[in-house]
């Protein structure tokens, strides 16, 4: 394969690369995929390789990661399957495809890693590694995992308790209707269960922005008794209570979404009395404890802690996505000086796409809008998607995380 002569002004600056191919014979769309690359990397190696590819590839996808390894000369690689693929700022939904993502990262450390957790002898869940971060203030970690044999949850929760403020981005594995359908690979071959991910640290920054797709309905209430999952008063009135004067209070609009589709957003920062876009950590409402006039929610609220019930639909994922990304472009990716030279992975929830919204592409529309001169951007629906709020780690559903790659900015 011929390799073109790298620009010297690309060898002292972040450069990336991304292609897709939805040919359904596995040979074609790695030659397709590769020559895009090829060209795009114009003679680079790239420090990091990330590779997603559908079910559809079947017995190719063993050994993928040492084929596209060795192609590219890439430092490390790491991949998932995907229910469907994001790519060439398409969303190939439910069909064959291969999406690859490359990047030539200067004075960065690339350091990969992977995990499997099992139960310690007391019963809690032990994990065989931790990423090895030297520097918390210029590190990053991309993670990608298999839903059935990793608790994430718990992973992340640990991390942050070892590595705090240090970001964390990616997906759990889609496409899989069971254990050890979904499958994860590096340039080693297949990874049978557990976690594949690496450590980015040094030169390149990775920005994350975390779009929950939400809007408020109602009023902010603090949670004042409360047992596990069960959140049992809400300003000293029963929970329960409080909810259905709220849901009476909505318009017909509203209330159906509510009772389609009900959520509630935990705040996260017990110093603030006003919130903001982006201040809740969004969790469904699982249901109603009627016997305690209490209702449950997906994580552990506590006492003190501000709740907030919230809508989702098409309309306010969108805002959402626009203006958060927005803040992104017209900010550390605005500028002249960072043209060619940022990058993007999406994860996007799998009940998201055409599922959701009523045009295509609408996820990747909103990412590659706010970047500069379309920014490489690859990505899958997953079904998890791994992102930071409030400073700390969290696996979401419904979600669109993104995860933006540029040279780190030195503070004046």
């Amino acid at each position: 394969m011929v390799r073109l002569a790298r620009p010297d002004s690309m060898a002292s600056r972040p450069h990336f690369a991304a292609a897709l191919s939805t040919e359904t014979i596995s040979a074609r769309a790695e030659q397709h995929v590769l020559a895009q690359l090829t060209e795009q990397l114009a003679g680079a190696r790239p420090d990091l390789c990330v590779a997603f590819v559908t079910h559809h590839h079947g017995g190719s996808i063993e050994d993928l990661g040492q084929r596209l390894a060795s192609a590219l000369g890439a430092r490390v690689v790491l991949g998932c399957t995907g229910e469907s693929l994001i790519g060439d700022g398409r969303e190939v939904e439910r069909e064959p495809a291969l999406s690859v993502w490359c990047a030539c990262m200067p004075g960065t450390d690339v350091r990969p890693f992977s995990v499997v957790a099992r139960p310690d002898a007391d019963g809690d869940i032990a994990f065989s590694a931790f990423p090895d971060v030297r520097d918390t203030r210029r590190a990053s970690l991309l993670l990608l995992a298999d839903p059935y044999s990793f608790p994430m949850d718990a992973y992340l929760k640990r991390l942050d308790a070892r590595l705090a403020g240090v970001p964390a981005f990616g997906g759990m594995a889609s496409g899989g209707m069971g254990p050890g359908q979904n499958l994860l690979f590096t340039a080693d071959g297949l990874v049978a269960q557990g976690a594949v991910g690496v450590v980015i640290e040094g030169d390149v920054e990775v920005r994350s922005v975390v779009s929950q797709g939400c809007r408020p309905v109602g009023k902010p209430w603090v949670v004042t008794q409360c047992d596990e999952h069960l959140v049992q008063k809400l300003g000293g009135r029963p929970a329960l209570e409080v909810l259905m004067e709220t849901v009476s209070a909505l318009a017909d609009k509203e209330a159906a979404l509510f009772r389609r589709g009900p959520f509630v957003g935990l705040a996260l920062d017990a110093k603030k009395s006003s919130f903001e876009r982006g201040d809740f950590l969004v969790r469904s409402l699982l249901g109603v404890a009627r016997d305690q006039n209490a209702i449950a929610v997906g994580d552990l609220p506590r006492r003190g802690q501000t709740i907030q019930f919230l809508v989702r639909d098409a309309a306010s994922a969108g805002e959402d996505l626009e203006q958060l990304m927005q803040s992104q472009g017209g900010g550390p990716l605005g500028d002249e000086d960072d043209r060619g030279a940022a990058g993007a992975l999406l994860f996007t929830c799998n009940g998201r796409g055409s599922r959701m919204f009523s045009e295509p592409d609408h996820d990747i529309g909103c990412v590659r809008r706010a970047l500069v001169r379309n920014a490489p951007v690859a990505g899958f629906f997953a079904a998890g998607e791994i992102g930071p709020v409030g400073g700390r780690n969290f696996l979401h559903g419904y979600t669109a995380s993104v995860a933006v790659f540029r040279a780190r900015r030195t503070e004046n």
